[in-house]
């Protein structure tokens, strides 16, 4: 599979994540990420039928096509699809379709993410992640674990945990700026990831305050995150701790759209992101196998 090109060798992406605008279908994401300046799309083909979610089927023949005919029109690029769930019941080759159509549409990554019931199901995780990533290789894509705070992966060791035990070349973790505040990652614990595990990263704000019910931050995640620069979260230590990433724009907000409307709210998230990021770059020096070697030593001494 040749290799993508990497984001340190381009100035980053700006891709505006579907669940920032998730009553639109995919064809309108695209239009609306044009007009607001977005460089490309994060588009939602395995829908997950939240509250206020679009209804028609994303992998519809004519929708796809549709799709096809926006990305063409406005010259945007697909970023990553959404969204893979591993539950107790999944058979990964439900996900072969929406893979099919991210390749076609030149995407380069598919997002994924854990939301089994029980905490022992470990070699389960790995087996379908695993599985999940030779489906999606022939088709150019990696397959990026997130961990939701809410989800079964809770923290960015129990993601890497699974990433590192499956071993898929094709494997990526997936960092959203706003559950690495509400799981308390600490962000010096980024640099004990490979380099190439990391290949885009999802941005938005939080107040300071982490909810402290499951229920409370589901609404903070779906329903009201910030712009980057109105809350608490450090960008620029993050940005610096990571490799060079393209950036999503993952900020649904219900009272925002409420009164500004789709495509201003998009453009607003777009301008706060730029003016907060400012000239934030990455900042790493430590050699991949060093990073590997701190990791491994930190975690012997941990078991001790």
């Amino acid at each position: 599979m040749a290799k993508p090109e990497e984001a340190g060798t381009r100035p980053s992406l700006y891709s505006l994540a579907h669940l920032t605008l998730i009553g639109c279908t995919p064809p309108e994401l695209v239009y609306i990420a044009a007009r607001a300046g977005y460089d490309a799309v994060s588009p939602r083909f395995i829908p997950m039928h939240v509250p206020g979610e679009f209804t028609q089927s994303p992998i519809d023949k004519a929708h796809v096509q549709a799709t096809k005919t926006a990305l063409s029109t406005t010259g945007l690029k697909v970023l990553d699809v959404e969204l893979a769930r591993i539950t107790e019941d999944v058979d990964p080759r439900s996900f072969e379709p929406s893979l099919e159509i991210g390749g076609e549409l030149g995407a380069k990554r598919m997002i994924m993410s854990a939301w089994t019931n029980t905490r022992d199901d470990r070699d389960f995780l790995i087996d379908v992640y695993s599985e999940t990533c030779e489906l999606a290789a022939p088709y150019g894509l990696t397959v990026d674990l997130e961990f939701p705070s809410f989800s079964r992966l809770r923290t960015l060791d129990e993601a890497l945990d699974i990433v590192r035990a499956s071993d898929q070349p094709n494997g990526g973790i997936l960092v959203d700026t706003l559950y690495l505040h509400l799981s308390r990652v600490d962000l010096g614990e980024l640099l004990h990831v490979p380099s190439d595990l990391f290949h885009f990263l999802h941005i938005s704000d939080c107040l300071p305050g982490i909810a402290d019910t499951r229920e409370g931050m589901i609404q903070l995640a779906r329903d009201a995150r910030l712009y980057p620069g109105e809350g608490w979260i450090d960008f620029t230590g993050i940005i610096e701790r990571m490799p060079p990433v393209d950036y999503s724009i993952e900020l649904p907000n219900q009272s925002r759209v409420a009164e500004l409307g789709y495509e201003e709210h998009a453009r607003r998230c777009l301008s706060h992101a730029k003016r907060t990021f400012g000239e934030a770059r990455s900042q790493r020096r430590v050699p991949d196998a060093a990073i590997l070697k701190h990791q491994e030593d930190h975690h012997g001494q941990r078991a001790h």
